[in-house]
């Protein structure tokens, strides 16, 4: 690091609120998965392949059955998507 730079330090529990409300990723889960994500939903046929919109830190936020309507929501609720796979 030169004299000019600047180190930044973030610390872990800084780290996990980066995005906090701003960023969302959705990716396609299915049925077999989201009982631990989504505790109190109801049983459904295993082998569903669904859409789930969760926040920055992991908490879900929306289930979908198509990928436009948890990119819906995410713009309803004014967040950035991100996909991951």
């Amino acid at each position: 690091m030169t004299e000019n730079e600047t180190r930044i330090t973030v610390s872990p529990d800084e780290l996990a609120h980066i995005g906090e409300g701003v960023v969302a990723y959705m990716r396609e889960i299915e049925a077999e998965e989201l009982m631990g994500k989504f505790p109190n939903l109801p049983r459904i046929e295993p082998g569903t392949k669904l859409w789930a919109l969760f926040a920055a830190n992991g908490q879900p936020i929306m289930l979908a059955d198509a990928r436009s309507s948890a990119l819906a929501g995410a713009m309803e609720n004014d967040l950035t998507t991100v996909s991951v796979h």
